[in-house]
C-alpha cells in the first residue's frame, strides 16, 4: 500500500508538472506541433493516472472483501469455540455427578462388606463359644472331693458310719447388671436409613452410639465417616474436615479412608482452603492411586486448573 501510494502521488506530480508545461507561454519559436505533442503527452498522462486510481480503489474493496470475511470468520470461530467449551463443561458436570452417584454406590457396598465381616466374625466368635462349652461338657473339671479316703466323694468316714456332707463348691454370685447396648448391625442400618432419608438428627444420634458402644469395631469408622457426609451436606465443612479427620486418623485402614480424605479435600477447597484442598486430593492419588476416589480427586484438579497426569492401568 505504501509503494501504491508513492507511486500515485509521484504520477499525480508529474502530471501537474505536464500541465504547468502546457499551459505556460509558449515562445514564438516554439512550432504548433511540438504543442500538440506536448498536450497529448499530458492527456496520456492524465489517462495513467486515471486508470491508477481506478485499479486502486478496486483492488482497496477487494482488501475492504477480505477483511470483512477474516471478521465474520474470526466472529464464526470464536462463537464455535464458545459452543464447545459450553459442551466440555456441561461433559464435564455431568462427569463429576456420575462419579458422586458411583461414589454412593460404592459407599453402600463398603456398608454390606462391612456388614457382612462383622455377622461373620460373630458367627465366628459363636462358634468357638460352642466349642468351647462342648471341650467342657466331654472333659468335666475333678471333683473338689476327689481327695476323699475310700474313694468315695463328698463322704467323710467316722466311726459309726459314713455320713454325706453337702458339696463344698460355693454358691455362684448374681450377675451384676450392666447397661444394655443397642445392637450393633440394627443402629448402623437404622442410621444409614435416616440418612438416606435426610433425618440428619436422628441419625447423628445412631451414628454416636455405634462410636460409643462399639468403638473398636470395623462399623465404627463407617459410622465416624456418615457423620462426616451429615456435616457436609449441612454445608458445615469445619465440622465435617474434623469428622473425615477422626477417619483419617482413628480408622486408617478403615475402607473408608479413600473416600474420607477424598471429602476432606472437597470441604477444605469449599472452606477457600485452596492450597490444604489440593493437598489433601494429591495425598489421596499417591496413597491410593487406582480407587475411584483418586479418579475424582484428578477430575477435580484438572477442573480447577492443577493438572495431574492419570494413573497407568
Amino acid at each position: 500500500m505504501q509503494i501504491t501510494r508513492t507511486l500515485r502521488n509521484r504520477l499525480f506530480a508529474a502530471a501537474a508538472f505536464a500541465f504547468i508545461l502546457a499551459s505556460a507561454p509558449v515562445p514564438a519559436r516554439a512550432t504548433s506541433k511540438e504543442i500538440i505533442e506536448l498536450q497529448t503527452q499530458v492527456q496520456q498522462l492524465l489517462d495513467m493516472v486515471q486508470r491508477l486510481q481506478s485499479t486502486l480503489d478496486s483492488r482497496f474493496g477487494v482488501l475492504q472483501n477480505l477483511a470483512q470475511q477474516t471478521a465474520d470468520n474470526a466472529t464464526q470461530m470464536t462463537a464455535t469455540v464458545n459452543a464447545l467449551q459450553q459442551k466440555i463443561n456441561a461433559q464435564s458436570d455431568a462427569t463429576s455427578g456420575k462419579l458422586d452417584a458411583t461414589s454412593g454406590q460404592l459407599q453402600s457396598l463398603n456398608d454390606s462388606v462391612d456388614e457382612l465381616k462383622s455377622r461373620i466374625a460373630k458367627l465366628d466368635k459363636s462358634v468357638q463359644d460352642l466349642q468351647t462349652q462342648l471341650q467342657n461338657i466331654q472333659n468335666p473339671p475333678p471333683s473338689a472331693a476327689t481327695g476323699a479316703p475310700n474313694g468315695a466323694p463328698g463322704v467323710v468316714p467316722s466311726s459309726g458310719g459314713a455320713t454325706p456332707v453337702t458339696s463344698l463348691t460355693a454358691p455362684a454370685a448374681p450377675a451384676t447388671n450392666q447397661s444394655q447396648a443397642p445392637p450393633l448391625q440394627e443402629t448402623f442400618q437404622a442410621g444409614v436409613r435416616d440418612y438416606n432419608a435426610a433425618r440428619y438428627g436422628v441419625a447423628s444420634g445412631e451414628f454416636q452410639d455405634v462410636l460409643r458402644y462399639y468403638p473398636l469395631d470395623d462399623l465404627a469408622g463407617a459410622a465416624q465417616f456418615y457423620l462426616g457426609e451429615i456435616a457436609y451436606r449441612q454445608q458445615k465443612f469445619t465440622d465435617a474436615v474434623k469428622a473425615y479427620n477422626a477417619v483419617l486418623e482413628g480408622f486408617p485402614g478403615s475402607s473408608r479412608a479413600p473416600a474420607a480424605q477424598l471429602r476432606k479435600g472437597l470441604a477444605l477447597l469449599q472452606l477457600d482452603k485452596k492450597t490444604a484442598g489440593i493437598h489433601e486430593l494429591e495425598v489421596l492419588i499417591q496413597r491410593h492411586p487406582q480407587t475411584p476416589e483418586a479418579a475424582q480427586a484428578r477430575t477435580k484438579l484438572n477442573a480447577i486448573g492443577v493438572k495431574i497426569v492419570p494413573a497407568a492401568h
